[in-house]
C-alpha cells in the first residue's frame, strides 16, 4: 500500500478551495491519462489521490471551526466550483493573524474569537508531512511566524506567496539544519500572466529582439486583488513578478521601462483575472516591433495543479532525506526561486529530480545590471560597424565628434 502525503493548509481561501477540489476531481484518474496542469498523474510513485488533507488554519469566523470541505466554499471565497467535496473530517483551526489582514481585508473578514491554536502540536498530532502557505500577499511577519512553527514541528514547506523564504540563505540554512525541504517562493500558475510574459520575453531574447520597454497589468475580483489595493503590501509581489520576467533577459530594464504588477480590483470579476501585456522592442535594422496580449483566467484553479505537483516533489524530498531549498522544483513551480532558469531548463531539471536522476549541468541565469547591451551601430560609407559604448558628457548628451547609439533611456537603478 502506497504512503499518503499528509498536508496542512495555512489560509483557506480561493487557492485552497481549488486545490482541495482538484484532488477530489482527479483522484480516480488513470496513470496514462492526460490531466491538464499536472506534470504526471503518478509523480515519483505518488498519485493525486495520495494527497490527504489533515489540518487547516484560518482566522475568518466564517471558516474557523468548520470542516475543511465546507470552509472552502464559505464567503468571501468566490472561485469557481468544479467539484463536490465530501466531508473530510478536518477541522479548520484558529490561526495566527499577525499582519495577515490588511486594511481592505479588514472590511470583509471578521476574526474568529479566541486565541491562536497550538500550531506545532496540531502539525505533530496529525503527522503532517507538507505545509502549504496560502496567506494573503504582504503577510511578511505572519509567514515567518508560521515558518518557525513548521520548523519546530518537522514538516516540509511550500511557500506559495511572495514573502522571500526559500530564496534567502538564512532560511535555507534553517531548513538544512532541521533536515527539512522547502519549495518557494510565490507560486507560478499553469498558464498565468507571469509564465506568459516570461516565455514571450525569452522568445524575444532567443530571436534577437531588443526589448526596450514592457508592462504587465493585472486586475481581478477576488480578495487577493482587494488586499493588493493596499500598495504598501505590494513591494515583494512586484519584486517577485518583475524579476521572474526580467531574469529571462541578458540586460536589465529600468523601473521606468518595466512595470509588472497588480493594477486594480473589479468585484464583478469574482475569481477571474484579466491580464494585459505589452512589449515594445527593436528588430533587424532597428525596426520597431510591438506585441500585445490579453489573457483571461480563473485565478485560483490556474495554480492548483502546480501545487499538487509541488506537494509530491516535497514528499519525494522527505523520502530521499533532502533538506534546504529544492532548486529544481522551485525553479519550475515558483516565480522567485533560489536560482532562475528558462522555463524549458527548469522543466528539464524538475523531471530529473522527479525520476531521481543527476540534475543536468545547467547554469542559472545571472541578474543583469546594465540596461544597455552592446549593439552594433553601422557607420557611414564602407566603414565596419563598431560597438556602442554609450559614453556621455556631463550634461547627459553624447560627446561631440563621435557616433553613438540611438538615444536610449539609461537605468536609474
Amino acid at each position: 500500500m502506497r504512503k499518503k502525503i499528509r498536508v496542512a493548509i495555512i489560509g483557506v481561501g480561493n487557492c485552497a478551495s481549488s486545490l482541495v477540489q482538484g484532488v477530489q476531481f482527479y483522484k480516480n484518474s488513470r496513470e496514462d491519462q492526460f490531466v491538464p496542469g499536472l506534470m504526471h498523474v503518478n509523480l515519483g510513485g505518488y498519485h493525486i489521490r495520495d494527497i490527504e488533507f489533515v489540518a487547516a488554519f484560518d482566522v475568518n469566523h466564517s471558516k474557523v471551526g468548520k470542516d475543511l470541505s465546507d470552509a472552502i466554499f464559505a464567503e468571501p471565497n468566490n472561485t469557481i466550483k468544479f467539484s463536490d467535496v465530501p466531508r473530510l473530517g478536518v477541522k479548520v483551526h484558529r490561526g495566527m493573524t499577525h499582519d495577515g489582514i490588511g486594511k481592505y481585508l479588514d472590511e470583509v473578514i471578521v476574526k474568529a474569537p479566541g486565541p491562536t491554536d497550538d500550531i506545532v502540536n496540531i502539525l505533530r498530532s496529525t503527522r503532517t508531512d507538507v505545509v502549504i502557505n496560502y496567506l494573503p500577499v504582504g503577510s511578511e511577519m505572519a509567514t515567518k511566524w508560521y515558518v518557525e512553527q513548521v520548523l519546530e514541528a518537522g514538516c516540509a514547506f511550500i511557500n506559495c506567496i511572495p514573502v522571500f523564504i526559500a530564496s534567502q540563505k538564512y532560511w535555507q540554512k534553517r531548513f538544512e539544519e532541521r533536515g527539512l525541504p522547502i519549495i518557494g517562493d510565490d507560486i507560478k500558475s499553469q498558464v498565468g500572466a507571469t509564465i506568459t510574459h516570461r516565455v514571450l520575453t525569452n522568445l524575444f531574447r532567443e530571436r534577437g529582439v531588443r526589448l526596450d520597454r514592457t508592462y504587465q497589468l493585472n486586475f481581478g475580483g477576488n480578495t487577493d486583488f482587494m488586499n493588493m489595493l493596499e500598495r504598501e503590501r505590494l513591494e515583494s509581489k512586484k519584486i517577485s513578478k518583475t524579476k521572474a520576467v526580467t531574469s529571462q533577459l541578458n540586460y536589465g530594464l529600468s523601473n521606468d521601462n518595466c512595470h509588472v504588477g497588480p493594477s486594480d480590483y473589479v468585484p464583478w470579476l469574482s475569481d477571474r483575472k484579466w491580464c494585459y501585456i505589452r512589449m515594445e522592442g527593436k528588430t533587424f535594422g532597428n525596426v520597431p516591433l510591438n506585441c500585445e496580449v490579453k489573457l483571461e483566467v480563473w485565478d485560483s484553479p490556474n495554480s492548483a495543479g502546480v501545487v499538487i505537483d509541488a506537494i509530491r516533489c516535497a514528499r519525494l524530498a522527505l523520502d530521499r532525506n533532502l533538506s534546504g531549498a529544492l532548486v529544481a522544483p522551485s525553479s519550475y513551480f515558483m516565480k522567485s526561486p533560489p536560482y532562475q532558469f528558462t522555463d524549458y531548463e527548469a522543466h528539464e531539471l524538475t523531471e530529473a529530480f522527479i525520476h531521481d536522476k543527476p540534475l543536468p549541468n545547467i547554469k542559472p541565469r545571472r541578474a543583469a545590471k546594465s540596461e544597455t547591451p552592446k549593439i552594433a551601430i553601422p557607420l557611414a560609407g564602407d566603414a565596419k560597424p563598431r560597438r556602442a559604448n554609450g559614453k556621455r558628457n556631463g550634461n547627459g548628451n553624447p560627446k561631440r565628434g563621435r557616433r553613438t547609439a540611438p538615444l536610449m533611456e539609461e537605468s536609474k537603478n
